[in-house]
C-alpha cells in the first residue's frame, strides 16, 4: 500500500463517501491514484470554490466527512472562502492539497503557484481548520492522518492535509483510527443532572437545536429527547431543516423579529433556554425583539456546556444526549400545548407577477403533490423565503453568509445522497457558481433549480437602497440552460411558475432551470422583517 492509498482508505473508514476536486500539476499523481484505485468516487467541478461548497454540502447532509482535493497555491488558495464557511458553520471537510516535492523545494527557485513562502498556504489554512499535517514522512503519516481525521470528526470542523507530489507513491502502513478524546464520566453525569434540574425548575423552558445535532448524527436521539422532555422545540436559523425526518414536536424556527411572533415570544421569555448545538451568532440570536440573557441559558456546543456561570469542559454532544436520555422516563412527557407553524399553500393560477412568497407557496404545493425534496439555497432572499417552506432537509450558509453556495451545494447533496435536490438561488449568486450545472450531464445529476432573477443584489439593496451599484444587468439564464446540458424556462406569472415547477418535477435525467422573474424591491416578509430588525439593532 502506498501513502495515497492509505489516505484514501482512511478517509473512507472515517465516513467519506466521495471526493470533489480539480486537478493541477502538483496534485496530478494523487488524482491518478484516486481514479485508478476506485476507493472513493471522484467528481471534478469547474472552479475550486464550488469544490469546497460541494464537499461542505456532502458533510452537512450525512454524518461523516466531506473531501475536497486540489492542487497547491492556485487551487487551495482559491478554496479558502468555502473552507472558512465550513469552519464557521462547523462542517467536517477534509482538504487534501498537492504540494511541491522535497527536491523541488530545495532548488532555490521560486516555484509556480508559490505566494510569499512555500509554507504560506499551510499557515493560511491553520486559521480556518482545526488540525493540519504535511505528509512528508511515510513512517509518521499513518499517525498524523489518524490524528487529523479524528480532530475533524470530534470538532466537526475542517482539517488540512498537504501531500507533496513525490510522496504520493511511497510505501506506507495502513491508518488505524484514533480514539475519541476522553471525557470525565463524573463531570458528564453532574452536567446532565444540573441541566435536568434547571429545566424541571423553570417556568417556561424551551429547547432550541442547532447544527451540531446534524453534524454528530444525533437527530433521532434528539427527537426522542424532545419527546421525553415535553418542551417546546424550535431550531435556530442555521439549524433549519433539522428533525425534518422525525416525529419530534417541532414548532418552527426562531429568527427573532423576523420570525413568527409566537415563537419569538416563547424563546425570548424563556427562563431556561436550552441551546443544544446552537452557534451563538448574530444571525441565530442577534435580531431578537428583546434582549436574550444568555446567563439564563444552557449552552451545549464545542465540546463544552455552559450553565449560567458554570462551565463543564470536554463534554461531547453525543454522550451528553445519551446521558440525558438515560435519566428520563422512556415514555413521552405531556405535550406543551403550543401550535406548530403553518406554511402558505394554494398558489392562485393567475397572471399576477411573482413575489418571493409566491415561490415558497408554489414549493409547498409541489411537495404536497409529490413529496418533500431536500433543498439547497444560497444566501439572500432565497434563504429567507425558504423559512416559509414546509420543514424539509435544508442546506444554507445561514451564519457565514457567503454567496455562491447554493448550486454547488445542491450538486454535492445529490452526489452524496442520490436524492434529487431543489436548488433556490438568486441571480447574483448564480453568476458566481451557477455554471457548475454544466457538470451535471456526465454524472447524471438532475436538480431542479429555481433561479430568482430580479436583476439585483436585492438583500444588499434592502440595507442600502440608494446605491445604484446593487443593480445587475439582465442576463437571460434560461436560454443558457440548453448549452449547459439542461432545460430552462423563464416565467413571469404565478400560473407560469406553478406549471413550470410541475413540469420540471416530471422530467428526469437533465437539470431543470426555472428562471422566475421578480421585480426589484420585492422581498419575502421574513427578509423584510430581518432587515428592519438588523437596522434597528444597529441604530
Amino acid at each position: 500500500m502506498n501513502l495515497s492509498e492509505a489516505l484514501l482508505h482512511a478517509l473512507k473508514a472515517h465516513g467519506a463517501r466521495e471526493i470533489f476536486g480539480i486537478p493541477g500539476d502538483y496534485a496530478l499523481p494523487f488524482f491518478k491514484v484516486i481514479e485508478e484505485s476506485g476507493i472513493l468516487p471522484l467528481y471534478t467541478l469547474s472552479h475550486e470554490p464550488a469544490v469546497g461548497f460541494a464537499a461542505d454540502a456532502a458533510a452537512r447532509i450525512h454524518p461523516g466527512l466531506g473531501v475536497a482535493a486540489v492542487t497547491y497555491g492556485a487551487g487551495a488558495l482559491n478554496m479558502v472562502n468555502p473552507i472558512a464557511a465550513a469552519f464557521a458553520e462547523k462542517s467536517p471537510v477534509v482538504v487534501v492539497s498537492g504540494a511541491p516535492g522535497k527536491g523541488e523545494a530545495q532548488r532555490g527557485l521560486l516555484l509556480h503557484h508559490q505566494a510569499k513562502s512555500l509554507d504560506s498556504q499551510y499557515r493560511i489554512y491553520q486559521e480556518i481548520t482545526c488540525a493540519q499535517a504535511c505528509l512528508t514522512d511515510a513512517r509518521a503519516a499513518p499517525t498524523e492522518i489518524a490524528r487529523v481525521l479524528r480532530a475533524c470528526l470530534s470538532n466537526s470542523q475542517p482539517v488540512y492535509l498537504e501531500l507533496p507530489r513525490d510522496m504520493v507513491s511511497v510505501p506506507c502502513e495502513p491508518v488505524f483510527a484514533a480514539g475519541e478524546p476522553a471525557h470525565d464520566p463524573e463531570a458528564l453525569a453532574a452536567c446532565a443532572d444540573e441541566i435536568l434540574a434547571r429545566l424541571h425548575a423553570a417556568r417556561s423552558p424551551v429547547l432550541m437545536i442547532g447544527v451540531e445535532v446534524r453534524r454528530f448524527g444525533l437527530e433521532e436521539k434528539v427527537a426522542e429527547l424532545a419527546r421525553r422532555l415535553g418542551l417546546p422545540v424550535v431550531t435556530s436559523l442555521l439549524g433549519r431543516g433539522l428533525l425534518a425526518g422525525t416525529d419530534a414536536p417541532l414548532l418552527g424556527t426562531y429568527i427573532g423579529v423576523a420570525g413568527l411572533p409566537a415563537i419569538t415570544d416563547l424563546v425570548e421569555h424563556s427562563d431556561s433556554l436550552f441551546l443544544l448545538g446552537v452557534i451563538v451568532s448574530d444571525t441565530n440570536l442577534g435580531v431578537s425583539a428583546m434582549h436574550i440573557d444568555l446567563r439564563m441559558s444552557i449552552q451545549a456546543l464545542d465540546r463544552r456546556v455552559n450553565i449560567g456561570h458554570h462551565v463543564y469542559p470536554e463534554i461531547p454532544l453525543g454522550p451528553l444526549v445519551d446521558t440525558l436520555l438515560a435519566r428520563l422516563p422512556s415514555r413521552a412527557a405531556l405535550t406543551h400545548g403550543h401550535a406548530a407553524a403553518s406554511y402558505p399553500r394554494g398558489l392562485p393560477a393567475d397572471d399576477a407577477p411573482i413575489t418571493p412568497l409566491d415561490i415558497a407557496t408554489a414549493i409547498n404545493d409541489l411537495m404536497d403533490a409529490h413529496g418533500k425534496m431536500p433543498i439547497a439555497t444560497d444566501i439572500g432572499d432565497c434563504m429567507f423565503l425558504a423559512m416559509d417552506v414546509e420543514h424539509t432537509a435544508l442546506l444554507a450558509p445561514g451564519y457565514y453568509a457567503t454567496m455562491g453556495f447554493g448550486v454547488p451545494a445542491g450538486l454535492g447533496l445529490q452526489a452524496a445522497t442520490g436524492q434529487r435536490p431543489l436548488i433556490i438561488v438568486g441571480d447574483g449568486a448564480f453568476q458566481m457558481t451557477g455554471w457548475e450545472l454544466g457538470n451535471c450531464a456526465r454524472y447524471g445529476w438532475d436538480p431542479i433549480v429555481l433561479l430568482i432573477n430580479n436583476a439585483s443584489w436585492e438583500m444588499l439593496r434592502a440595507f442600502q437602497p440608494e446605491s445604484k451599484f446593487n443593480n445587475l444587468d439582465q442576463w437571460r439564464f434560461a436560454q443558457a440552460a440548453a448549452a449547459l446540458g439542461g432545460e430552462g424556462v423563464r416565467v413571469r406569472s404565478r400560473a407560469e411558475l406553478a406549471q413550470a415547477l410541475g413540469a420540471a418535477h416530471g422530467r428526469r435525467g437533465r437539470f431543470q432551470l426555472i428562471e422566475a422573474m421578480v421585480a426589484r424591491g420585492a422581498m419575502s416578509p421574513t427578509l423584510a422583517r430581518f432587515v428592519e430588525g438588523v437596522k434597528s439593532k444597529r441604530a
